[in-house]
């Protein structure tokens, strides 16, 4: 099904609400088609391109592949806005009940590690405006709850134009280290840790394994491999059961292959020989690298430093694709903090439109604050931990229309 409309003066935009601003030439879209998607590769990838801000789980292949693997029928909420015929603005949303409540959130977020919105870097302020005003005139939602919003992301852009109340709350903690090589890293440790991991490196070079590229035409059979490595790596031990999945394996297979061959992933696979013993996929955005998922035989940690390894191979690549920084993506750990790293918090972003959103805000903050709990995060240090501190409301007195 597809809703249209001009944002003209007094024009009727999707749902058949007035603009009451005139925006000459901009249209606007709704799709909800389970083909939508595919059908707008090319567009996609041009307005990509053109969308600093931008990650990889905004890209098509990302999107359309998880779509194919964990759509519903009808649920697919697809906003677009054209100017003059080109596509400037889009929001891959999704109509889901949370706490009973109709709620949209964007496609693919349960496993994307950043959400957001695309918006043309030469358009992006009436984009913003002319996407905000779709979304408001949409029927049967209550509340756009986008989970991990970086800084800087284009949908701080529409929540900055959002007419109603707004709830903005810090989500999770990602950690950024410089693109470069390793020796930049060493030198700002001090002189004994550094000594220690130069030596882990030498154990590391005397194995002889070697890493290497997977081309884009082998990324499914690679992707298999991975998350056998991976699924193995944590036998005995509590895993992510999506990632055992075959709906999550067919996902990775099906949008590898053209991410790898647009420059935004890679997947690296580290051979003793002719044996795989470890892999590692890398997503590449336009101004970052973020290691994403790894898998690793479970005796070769007691061999080598396993994180040490990959680290090595991903801040060179984060170098070689040109993008400044290496994120270590979502979570904490005490693995990472140890290379002195810079951190990123991303935010949650819920826009209201009726009245009843404060309360699925309060509702969406008391299932974070169970969830954090059942995750053993219950010391003062929680903040720091990742869990959320209250909500905080944006009234509409502080929007700007």
């Amino acid at each position: 099904m597809t809703l249209s409309g001009r944002l003209g003066r007094h024009a009727a935009a999707p749902g058949g609400a007035r603009t009451g601003r005139g925006d000459p030439g901009w249209t606007v879209e709704v799709r909800r088609d389970g083909g939508a998607l595919a059908a707008l590769a090319g567009e996609w990838r041009d307005l990509y391109d053109r969308s600093p801000a931008a990650t990889p789980f905004q890209s098509h292949a990302w999107l359309a592949s998880w779509w194919r693997n964990y759509g519903t029928a009808d649920g697919l909420r697809l906003f677009l806005v054209r100017r003059r015929g080109v596509l400037v603005a889009a929001a891959p949303l999704m109509a889901v009940r949370r706490c009973g409540f109709p709620v949209l959130e964007p496609v693919a977020a349960p496993q994307s590690d950043f959400t957001d919105v695309l918006l043309d870097g030469e358009h992006s302020r009436r984009a913003a405006r002319c996407l905000a005003r779709a979304l408001l005139a949409a029927p049967g939602w209550g509340a756009i709850d986008l989970r991990e919003v970086r800084p800087g992301a284009a949908a701080h852009a529409v929540a900055g134009c959002w007419p109603g109340t707004s709830w903005r709350t810090p989500a999770s903690l990602c950690l950024e280290l410089p693109a470069g090589d390793l020796a930049g890293l060493l030198d700002a440790l001090p002189r004994r840790r550094a000594g220690k991991v130069r030596a882990r490196l030498r154990r590391i070079d005397a194995t002889g394994i070697e890493a290497a590229p997977v081309p884009a035409e082998r990324a499914a059979e690679a992707v298999n491999r991975l998350l056998d490595l991976h699924v193995r790596q944590w036998e005995g031990r509590p895993i992510n059961p999506e990632h055992t999945r075959a709906r999550f394996r067919r996902h990775l297979a099906a949008a590898l292959g053209e991410m790898i061959r647009d420059g935004q992933a890679a997947l690296l696979e580290y051979r003793d020989g002719d044996r795989p013993v470890a892999a590692d996929l890398v997503l590449i955005g336009h101004d970052f690298a973020g290691a994403y998922l790894y898998g690793a035989e479970a005796g070769l940690r007691d061999r080598i430093e396993v994180t040490l390894m990959l680290l090595r191979q991903d801040v060179e690549l984060a170098r070689r694709a040109g993008v400044p920084v290496l994120s270590l993506l979502r979570g904490d750990e005490p693995y990472k903090r140890k290379w002195r790293p810079v951190p990123v918090r991303s935010e949650r972003l819920i826009l209201g439109r009726s009245p009843l959103a404060s309360l699925y805000a309060t509702a969406a903050r008391a299932r974070a604050g169970l969830a954090a709990y059942r995750n053993g995060r219950t010391s003062p240090d929680d903040e720091e931990e990742g869990v959320p501190p209250a909500l905080t409301a944006v009234p509409d007195e502080t929007a700007h229309g």
